[in-house]
């Protein structure tokens, strides 16, 4: 694709994003639009400001859904890192999504991260991620404390997933 003008190139950006349904990495967006990573950086800056809901994650960009999802709801857990593929491996195994992870940290206070996990390969390549670059999940900080944002189809899927993640020792309640 030749090098667009700034607005077209964001609209298509958005269109591309919205069709895609699965995170995108920058690096393949900005050699489809060739332009650099950094123009790419910068246009996502600009849609996000003028109200478009795209967040990053480990895997690449993504758009938000547009609504919300009938069962939404927050899962509160603890565990060491050991137990991360396990704890994914039970919600994505019942269809939920795990959107987020979720710290409350006594001097920062909130603090976020976007994950968009919803299958065992997005548990395996979060994984290689944390490993590959030896960063410390964003629960260390908080000794293991912290939360997850689920999407699931059905309501009683949640419901499985507590009863297993108390089974297991990492709910919080």
């Amino acid at each position: 694709m030749r090098a667009q003008r700034g607005e077209d190139r964001r609209q298509e950006l958005v269109r591309t994003l919205r069709s895609g349904g699965e995170p995108i990495l920058g690096s393949e967006l900005a050699q489809k639009f060739s332009v650099s990573r950094q123009v790419l950086v910068q246009d996502m800056a600009i849609l996000r400001a003028a109200g478009t809901d795209i967040i990053a994650t480990p895997r690449g960009y993504l758009l938000r859904s547009p609504g919300p999802a009938p069962h939404r709801d927050v899962l509160h857990v603890q565990h060491d890192r050991s137990a991360i593929m396990d704890e994914l491996t039970i919600l994505v195994d019942l269809g939920i999504r795990v959107l987020d992870i979720r710290v409350d940290h006594p001097v920062f206070g909130p603090l976020r991260g976007d994950l968009c996990i919803s299958s065992r390969q997005d548990v395996q390549e979060y994984i290689e991620e944390l490993d590959k670059t030896g960063s410390a999940p964003l629960f260390e900080l908080t000794g293991g404390r912290h939360s997850h944002a689920v999407d699931s189809p059905r309501p009683d899927l949640l419901e499985k997933a507590r009863e297993e993640l108390r089974r297991r020792g990492y709910l919080r309640e």
